[in-house]
């Protein structure tokens, strides 16, 4: 089984970096090849981890799109440091979203196959 890194460092909106790397996460999902997917949330990107987001209709929403990455076997981390860095270490994330730290970011690095940065 190949095992994937993506890593957002980027808000979940403004820009649309957040939802192509969770796009390239459920894309690899769905192939055919067996595929681990782990995504750390560093900067910006932990505010990917905030749960009740509402977006107009038509646009697309980075929290369900975390789900069904949780949902089909996804792994998320986000930056403990980062998190405290922004004042939010202490609510609560997406259900299967956890804090984490450079440390295990690191061991997650090296035990992964290919490593996606966005």
């Amino acid at each position: 089984m190949q095992k994937i890194l993506i890593i957002i460092n980027d808000a979940p909106y403004g820009t649309e970096k957040a939802y192509n790397a969770l796009r390239m996460a459920m894309t690899l999902q769905k192939s055919d090849t067996q595929v681990e997917v782990k995504i750390f949330m560093l900067a910006d990107g932990v505010f990917c981890a905030f749960p009740n987001q509402k977006t107009p209709n038509g646009y697309y929403n980075i929290e369900k799109m975390i789900r069904s990455v949780i949902h089909k076997g996804g792994k998320f981390k986000a930056c403990g440091g980062c998190s405290e860095a922004r004042g939010i270490d202490k609510i609560n994330f997406i259900e299967g979203v956890q804090l984490s730290s450079m440390k295990e970011f690191a061991q997650w690095t090296i035990d992964c196959d290919k490593v996606l940065s966005f």
